[in-house]
């Protein structure tokens, strides 16, 4: 598993800081519902995938109402933090199926696919754009 999370650091660090809070807000809901009507489609033909679709879809809205940026309606959760929290999101996704036994099923195309969506999207959003944070270098006599 660690191997796996430094090679996603690796690419995802590389990518382009273009995704602005507001648009990864609209982005974690458009993820959220998507998980749960995947809960929904699943449901009658694999129960253990649907109910893995819903946890993580649940997990991505609890996630963005608590955060504080656009679209948050409790800002609890810096969105420096629901960036880590993201990046765990996507590896719960990819790894739900193999977890509850239906890894080697049809179903799990579809969180691994979800869980890419995730990595790509946290990869390429810039998570100091909402803090105000400007990084300055210290001044020559200021201690660091």
């Amino acid at each position: 598993m660690m191997m796996a999370s430094m090679a996603t650091r690796a690419v995802t660090d590389r990518l382009p800081k273009v995704i602005k809070p507001k648009t990864h807000a609209v982005l974690d809901y458009v993820m959220a519902g998507t998980l749960i009507a995947l809960g929904a489609f699943f449901w009658k033909r694999n129960k253990r995938a649907a109910l893995a679709a819903m946890a993580c879809g649940g997990a991505t809205v609890a996630t963005a109402l608590l955060t504080d940026y656009p679209g948050g309606v409790k800002p609890v959760i810096d969105f420096e933090t629901h960036g880590k929290i993201d990046a765990g999101m996507a590896g719960l996704t990819a790894t739900l199926p193999t977890f509850l036994g239906f890894g080697n099923e049809e179903e799990a195309k579809y969180f691994r696919g979800a869980a890419l969506a995730e990595t790509i999207i946290t990869g390429m959003t810039d998570f100091n754009a909402s803090s105000g944070k400007v990084l300055e270098m210290p001044k020559r006599d200021q201690a660091i």
